[in-house]
C-alpha cells in the first residue's frame, strides 16, 4: 500500500478544520480587546490558548482521545459567544464542520477497509482455486 493510500481521511479533514478554526480563534483577540473590552492579557491568553490548542491537537489526531478533545475545543469556541456573540454562530459552524469531518472520515475509512478486505479475499480465493 502506498503512502497516499495509507493516509487517514478522517485525520486529514479534522486537522484542516482545527487549523482553520485556530486562525479564526486567533482573530478573536483584537475583537475581544476593542469591541468586548476584555483586558488585553486575558484576550491574549484565551485567544492564543485556543489557537495553540487547535494547532497542537491537529498534530495529535493519530490518537483517538484527540478527537474527543476536539469536541472540547468546539464547546469552547461556542462558549466564546458569551464574550463575542458572533462566536455562537461561528462556533456552531465549526462544530458542524468538525462533526461532519469526523463522521465522513470514519465512513471513508470503513469503506476503504471493506474494499481492501474484499480485494484481499478475492486475491486469496483465486490462489486457492
Amino acid at each position: 500500500m502506498s503512502q497516499t493510500e495509507n493516509r487517514s481521511p478522517r485525520r486529514g479533514m479534522c486537522a484542516a478544520v482545527l487549523c482553520l478554526e485556530g486562525i479564526v480563534l486567533g482573530l478573536t483577540i483584537p475583537v475581544m480587546v476593542t469591541i468586548a473590552d476584555v483586558p488585553t492579557p486575558t484576550a491574549l491568553g484565551v485567544g492564543l490558548g485556543l489557537t495553540a490548542a487547535c494547532l497542537l491537537l491537529a498534530g495529535l489526531l493519530r490518537a483517538e482521545w484527540a478527537y474527543a478533545a476536539g469536541w472540547v475545543i468546539q464547546v469552547a469556541a461556542i462558549g466564546l459567544g458569551f464574550v463575542i456573540p458572533l462566536m455562537f454562530v461561528l462556533g456552531a459552524i465549526f462544530a458542524l464542520l468538525w462533526g461532519m469531518a469526523d463522521h465522513l472520515g470514519r465512513k471513508i475509512e470503513r469503506e476503504r477497509a471493506e474494499a481492501y478486505a474484499a480485494a484481499h479475499d478475492a486475491e486469496h480465493g483465486a490462489e486457492q482455486g
